[in-house]
């Protein structure tokens, strides 16, 4: 029962990290670049779904919303704002400028919301419990695992079967012939950054009704971690994000549970390591060929 448990905490910390990974393999995959402030945006968009909760009495549905309506936009101004300008600039000015914005927005957090941390509100998400014999599962637990397959159809579905998402698709193969062939290649970026924003606000809600402690650096090792099952998976791939936060996910939890807490992490990334001695593309990433 005990290793149930473990697999079902696994899968739905998992799942959190496949969604926030899901925005950082739409933005590499279409834009090339490195969104290291995502994982700031996710803890922007638990603050104003907490201060929707707690302080203007919303119901959760439309704190939720509300909260992805502004990290959309704040994702929309960040590329416009701040990495639009070095679209051909070398990756390590566009490297510096992600980290530089992951600061700036941890520190504004810090000036609206303050160091202290903050409790997050107790929602439908996590106010009832299943219970199939002697095991318990949360409806965080089980919101959190159905989010996330329901979020990775939809987005495969999107860029399969939409105008935009093969636009996306003409985008990440070469930006210079989607331009001739008459694609929007600003708006196409900007819609990217919409999206994994939007899923990073949600992202934000599920990570804090599972571990209700908010901070303004409350992103920071999620996002890492979430770039990490990106690389797992195969950064670029819809599918390969899911698996590799899945994967990444029940390592963590199992490695906290049978070798050691204070390695848990150290574990995951030499799982990482691993992985890309074996197989330098990740599970599902295709070698790609540059031309010289």
């Amino acid at each position: 029962m005990i290793f149930l448990d473990n697999l079902i905490n696994g899968l739905s910390l998992g799942s959190i990290y496949a969604i926030i990974a899901l925005g950082y393999t739409m933005v590499y995959g279409i834009a090339k670049m490195l969104n290291f402030a995502h994982g700031d945006v996710i803890m922007i968009g638990a603050y104003i779904a907490f201060c929707g909760l707690q302080y203007w009495g919303m119901p959760p549905v439309l704190a939720i919303i509300v909260a992805m309506t502004v990290c959309t936009v704040l994702g929309i101004t960040i590329e416009g704002l701040a990495y639009r300008p070095l679209r051909h600039a070398a990756g390590l000015a566009v490297l510096i400028t992600a980290i530089g914005m992951s600061y700036l927005l941890q520190n504004i957090a810090l000036m609206v919301w303050g160091a202290n941390p903050k409790s997050f509100p107790r929602t439908f998400i996590n106010s009832s419990i299943l219970r199939l014999g002697e095991l318990s599962i949360s409806s965080a637990t089980i919101i959190t695992i159905c989010a996330n397959i329901v979020i990775m159809v939809a987005l495969t579905l999107f860029t399969a079967k939409t105008k935009m998402g093969k636009a996306m698709r003409c985008v990440s193969e070469d930006r210079g012939a989607a331009e001739l062939m008459g694609i929007n290649v600003n708006r196409t970026i900007s819609v990217t950054f919409a999206i994994g924003s939007a899923l990073a606000a949600i992202a934000g809600v599920l990570l804090c009704s599972s571990y209700p402690i908010l901070q303004p650096t409350t992103g920071s090792m999620p996002g890492i971690k979430a770039f990490t099952a990106a690389v797992f998976g195969g950064i670029g791939s819809i599918p390969g994000a899911m698996l590799g936060g899945v994967l990444l996910g029940v390592i963590e939890i199992f490695g906290k549970a049978y070798i050691s807490t204070e390695l848990g992490d150290a574990i995951v990334f030499a799982v990482l390591i691993v992985v890309l001695l074996v197989k330098p593309t990740g599970l599902l990433g295709k070698p790609v060929r540059e031309k010289v």
